[in-house]
């Protein structure tokens, strides 16, 4: 069912679960059928597109519907599907609850994005009241590589293109070992973000998804919980609560930073040690070649003496003349 058949039927919650049931469910593989989180996670798909794209159309045809929770509209959609009308309601709750265990141990990936002066991070909050900020991430799709998920999470919260900037290679065979990343688990849930360096602070973010983030943001990495050693106990744990999703990675990011820092003042002062060439001035190559020249000659040896007039006649061509042969001087009586 097309989009235009949707603004073109009538809004009602009935009608609207029948588009989506065609648009999401009915045209899945069986693999996808059989597996509840894999059928779960596409009436999660269905739920967004209900909240981002058909609620808004049916607000301007004066024909309002519900915001739906994703539980209320999970068991809403599973009974009207007929694929999964047959089961009770019991049963409904049961695949949902076992789709919430399953999503949160889905593995997550993600980048910390620095500049590079190792200085700042981007962090990204959610939509939602109460978000928290964190790295940009999020669950890695089905036989999706890690780096791949990373790139594609980046892009999808912040829109910046981490292969276009050049910071990581551009084909998809880069392995994902070359990168650094940093691994941490948290309430059972993989979570591995990969750390590029170098991107420009005047970079413009933009979320290329709807009311999935709120704000992006540059935060110098010393003003976070975990990095350095808090003065006030009541300052740390306000800030714990605002960067819980941050705080786990900032102890392996602060020493990556230090062994970045020590190799930058060693490449630094390799570069320092290089004997510096000047550029050549208009005119300086000829001087220099003269010179060369006049190095050439032993100082010990004293230049060949040459006849003037001698030169002079075999310009011309005139025939040797006789040497004049002095005269002595005469006296007269």
């Amino acid at each position: 069912m097309t989009g235009t058949a949707t603004s073109d039927m009538e809004m009602t919650l009935p009608n609207i679960l029948d588009d989506l049931t065609v648009r999401f469910l009915l045209n899945l593989p069986r693999s996808e059928l059989q597996s509840i989180p894999r059928l779960c996670f596409q009436v999660e798909e269905a739920q967004w597109f209900y909240e981002d794209f058909i609620r808004p159309l049916a607000a301007t045809a004066s024909t309002p519907l519900p915001s739906l929770p994703l539980r209320q509209f999970c068991l809403a959609l599973f009974q009207h599907c007929p694929l999964l009308s047959g089961f009770t309601d019991a049963e409904h709750v049961a695949a949902y609850e076992e789709f919430l265990a399953y999503k949160v141990r889905v593995p997550v990936r993600g980048a910390i994005l620095m500049d590079e002066a190792c200085e700042r991070v981007v962090l990204v909050k959610g939509w939602k009241k109460g978000s928290s900020w964190s790295f940009p991430r999020g669950k890695i799709n089905k036989d999706e590589r890690d780096l791949d998920c990373a790139v594609r999470e980046v892009y999808e919260e912040t829109g910046f293109d981490v292969r276009a900037a050049g910071l990581v290679g551009q084909d998809d065979k880069q392995a994902d070992e070359d990168v650094k990343y940093i691994d941490v688990i948290m309430r059972e849930q993989h979570m591995r973000l990969f750390v590029f360096r170098g991107v420009p602070l005047d970079t413009v973010f933009e979320p290329q998804t709807r009311k999935e983030i709120s704000k992006i943001a540059w935060y110098n990495v010393k003003d976070l919980p975990g990095f350095k050693k808090q003065k006030h106990a009541q300052d740390q744990a306000n800030q714990a609560n605002k960067f819980y999703m941050v705080a786990p990675f900032l102890g392996p990011l602060r020493k990556w930073i230090s062994v970045q820092r020590k190799k930058d003042v060693a490449r630094d002062a390799r570069a320092a040690s290089m004997p510096v060439s000047m550029p050549a001035v208009a005119g300086e190559d000829e001087d220099m070649e003269t010179q060369a020249r006049a190095s050439a000659v032993p100082m010990n040896e004293a230049p060949p003496t040459v006849d003037k007039s001698e030169e002079l006649r075999r310009l011309m061509g005139i025939g040797t003349v006789p040497a004049i042969q002095p005269q002595p001087p005469s006296f007269e009586p």
